[in-house]
């Protein structure tokens, strides 16, 4: 459907002629702008407008007028003011990182002959059809794989990371004079005073054991330390890495992805029923009864559900890792859903390219995206978890706990 929208809008752009042309897109470029501003607000604060949410950190409080100019004109946007501290949208910070990196993969898209109707359609926005060079795209992809590179090859042995997130997604790109499905592999890593770091990235064409291995004793090579837990969904390939890798790190499958698999297999109708059944093993106050209410719902299921119900039993170590750890942590490390978010602003930002030119040029985006967010994670006064709460995971027996969390096999696919 959005396609089809940014079709038409194409079309009629191309129907108007003169200042109509000007006029649309400056409303257009406004309107954007506005909605990328207010729903960095709505993520930096946790709560749309006069939405109530468990997850508020502060209040909007007014705004104020901000006059922006852009290749399509001047455009006036309202820069949101909050209650508490301040807030500056980060897509008006001048020469960003990120921004750089898409202007550089939409040109090399264009120079090299390789755009797509929608890579044009940007040149043109941009006001650049003329008189780019090929090196000028060239200095600046230098410039930028030359950071990517050295953020993507810097050490980890600077402190250990408790909780390593792994997750993938796929971006559509050119080889071999083919567009094709790549692999995008992401890792973040919580350390032990509680920060988030981005750790790598990498791009494949599959997310097969050898790949997932790679990765991972890349990570190890650089320095990679202290993991007891990994949380991933079950990507083929990827569990086994794990076991081959990280001897004695336990992995939490995450509970959305597990949810998700299992509703798959349940009558439409039945879902809801079936999904409040089984969130009533994460409502557990402790180990042994989270355990205990995984076989209960497990037999609650078996009758009218057989299907499915051994599902939760196959995957109880995997899905009830997490409460081997302290429990102040559990709502943070039993999905992937931190890291997702991560994903979707990888997705956001490709979008506007559709068809990448090749893998560097994806490397090169996404490298500068996971860089700026990397950036933030470290000034920001706010923590993924609390200091406190991630000294009590040396506490915890590990010799036991893997006994215990890994008392059935990683399995080999998902």
């Amino acid at each position: 459907m959005a396609d089809r929208h940014d079709a038409r809008l194409v079309e009629l752009v191309a129907d108007l002629g003169g200042d109509e042309v000007r006029f649309l897109f400056r409303d257009l470029v406004q309107k954007a702008l506005q909605e990328l501003i207010d729903a960095e607000l709505t993520e930096a604060i946790g709560a749309g407008p006069h939405e109530r949410t468990e997850t508020r950190t502060n209040q909007r409080n007014g705004g104020r007028s901000r006059l922006l100019s852009t290749p399509a004109g001047d455009v006036e946007l309202r820069i949101p003011k909050v209650r508490e501290g301040a807030f500056f949208p980060s897509l008006l910070e001048p020469r960003r990182r990120v921004d750089r990196a898409l202007w550089a993969v939409i040109m090399t898209a264009y120079v090299t002959g390789t755009s797509t109707r929608k890579v044009d359609d940007l040149v043109r926005a941009l006001g650049v059809e003329s008189g780019i060079s090929k090196s000028t795209v060239s200095r600046i992809c230098e410039q930028l794989d030359e950071e990517v590179a050295a953020f993507r090859d810097r050490t980890l042995d600077h402190a250990a990371f408790p909780y390593v997130f792994v997750d993938a997604t796929y971006l559509n790109g050119r080889k071999d004079h083919r567009v094709v499905s790549r692999a995008v592999v992401v890792a973040t890593g919580v350390a032990g005073d509680g920060r988030r770091e981005v750790l790598d990235l990498d791009v494949g064409d599959t997310e097969d054991e050898v790949f997932w291995t790679q990765f991972l004793r890349r990570l190890r090579k650089r320095g990679l330390h202290g993991v007891v837990l990994v949380i991933s969904d079950a990507h083929s390939g990827l569990t086994t890495s794990i076991r081959k890798t990280m001897a004695g790190v336990s992995w939490q499958r995450c509970r959305v992805h597990f949810m998700r698999n299992l509703l798959a297999r349940v009558p439409r109708g039945h879902a809801e029923m079936v999904a409040a059944t089984v969130r009533t093993i994460f409502a557990q106050p402790d180990p042994q009864v989270t355990r205990d209410q995984l076989r209960l719902v497990a037999d609650m299921l078996r009758d009218r559900h057989p299907a499915v119900s051994d599902l939760p039993l196959d995957a109880e170590a995997d899905v009830t890792a997490y409460a081997a750890f302290p429990q102040q942590h559990w709502k943070k490390i039993w999905s992937t859903n931190p890291l997702e978010r991560l994903m979707r602003e990888i997705k956001r930002r490709c979008d506007v390219v559709g068809i990448f030119p090749d893998d560097q040029s994806i490397l090169r985006l996404v490298g500068s995206v996971l860089a700026e967010q990397h950036d933030e994670w470290q000034v920001s006064d706010r923590r993924y978890l609390g200091e406190e709460s991630m000294a009590l995971i040396g506490t915890i027996d590990q010799h036991d706990t893997n006994k215990e969390v890994n008392q059935h096999q990683l399995p080999a696919t998902g």
